[in-house]
């Protein structure tokens, strides 16, 4: 495994529509593991295939919930409910953050490693963070949504952000 480049706001990349996955290749599994490990390093809850350069509809989410990893692949989401507002921030957008609204529980189907069709149910932070990867896949950033302008975080804000934001659901994190 190995740590990649994370793709900034203003990278061209990030602005461009996904191709989907027609099968998992060795290729794939290397990027979906450096993708996890670029993502823990960064301590990001979620990472999308073209923020490491790569234009396929795979992404990666762990909010630190029994279930996680969650692995992605062409994932679409199927229904949405209710509504959270809460900070939002992104690996992409380092050292910000924004006021973001977003469904309070998402259902997302997507393919697993295997290619098999999985349902998973995410409410707050996971339903959170699904969306926010899949509009990554989409080409769009959540800057684009955002209601009034970013502001500033520091390193110790976004930590006690994250703790805060895994305990309480209410809030996104860098993902």
């Amino acid at each position: 495994m190995a740590l990649r480049e994370i793709r900034l706001e203003g990278d061209p990349v990030l602005t461009k529509e996904c191709r989907p996955v027609k099968a998992i290749t060795e290729r794939q599994k290397i990027l979906i593991e450096d993708m996890l490990e670029t993502m823990y390093d960064a301590d990001g809850v979620g990472l999308a295939a073209p923020q490491v350069g790569v234009l396929r509809r795979i992404c990666v989410v762990d909010v630190g919930d029994e279930h996680g990893p969650y692995i992605l692949i062409n994932p679409k989401i199927i229904s949405k409910e209710g509504e959270q507002t809460g900070q939002e921030g992104c690996l992409s957008v380092p050292g910000k953050a924004g006021t973001v609204t977003r469904p309070m529980k998402v259902t997302v189907e997507a393919q697993d490693l295997d290619m098999n069709v999985q349902t998973y149910e995410g409410e707050g932070l996971l339903a959170r963070a699904f969306c926010h990867e899949i509009d990554h896949l989409d080409g769009h950033m959540y800057t684009e949504i955002a209601e009034g302008p970013l502001y500033e975080v520091g390193p110790e804000e976004e930590d006690e952000d994250s703790e805060e934001n895994v305990a309480n659901e209410e809030n996104g994190d860098a993902l």
